[in-house]
């Protein structure tokens, strides 16, 4: 399963702009990055996005809007990014149609998980993961292992649905820091330990699903795989 997703952000900060369009590229989504709305329109029927992320404050038509425009347009979700925190300047928006709204400055894990939540939402990601008998239900926040409940942490919940993501995919320990924790500057040990935190508790349950590519990084394989393969 992917969870890639076109997404198309309008933000007139340069800075903003081109940062987060690279946090969520890292994460998997297709991105189409715009300074303004004065090309919403054709890139709406251009690029076909999943969700728009749409600032408030922006040149010319503000966020409001624009959310007209993609109504109008397409069946696109929209999270708002606005620091207006006024509960009419809220409800504004969710009169004229936002999905949901995130107040800046965010965090930018914040932001995706609300992206994924109307994504999921709308049906453009599938809320529930099934890798051999693993299953993960993202919108539960559970995970299951050959009909048990396998208990993990926030964190390591984020960090197997990152892999199961991207199945049969190997990903360094730069890509996971940045992708899992929104960070590079960590010490590389801390994917290790959870890596092997979350090893233990899916292996008291079956066979190894998450296996290291010494020199390269981690990369979840159904067992069947990892041994036709030598995993």
């Amino acid at each position: 399963m992917s969870a890639t997703a076109r997404l198309l952000l309008v933000e007139d900060d340069e800075s903003i702009r081109t940062s987060l369009a690279a946090a969520l590229r890292a994460r998997g989504f297709e991105v189409l990055a715009l300074p303004d709305g004065d090309s919403l329109e054709a890139a709406l029927e251009r690029f076909a996005p999943a969700l728009v992320v749409l600032d408030w404050m922006l040149p010319g038509r503000d966020g409001p809007a624009l959310v007209t425009v993609v109504r109008r347009r397409s069946a696109a979700g929209i999270v708002m990014l606005t620091a207006r925190e006024s509960v009419t300047d809220r409800l504004r928006g969710f009169d004229v149609g936002v999905d949901d709204y995130v107040a800046k400055p965010f965090v930018t894990e914040e932001l995706v998980a609300r992206i994924r939540a109307v994504l999921r939402r709308l049906g453009s990601i599938p809320a529930r993961v099934e890798v051999d008998d693993l299953v993960i239900d993202e919108a539960a926040g559970a995970v299951t292992r050959g009909g048990e409940r396998v208990a993990l942490t926030a964190t390591e919940f984020r960090l197997l649905t990152h892999l199961a993501a991207h199945r049969d995919q190997v990903l360094s320990t730069a890509q996971i820091l940045t992708q899992v924790w929104g960070y590079d500057d960590y010490a590389d040990n801390l994917v290790q330990v959870h890596i092997s935190a979350l090893r233990r508790k899916l292996e008291a349950h079956g066979e190894r699903l998450v296996h290291t590519e010494r020199g390269l990084g981690y990369v979840l394989r159904t067992p069947a795989h990892a041994r036709s393969t030598g995993g």
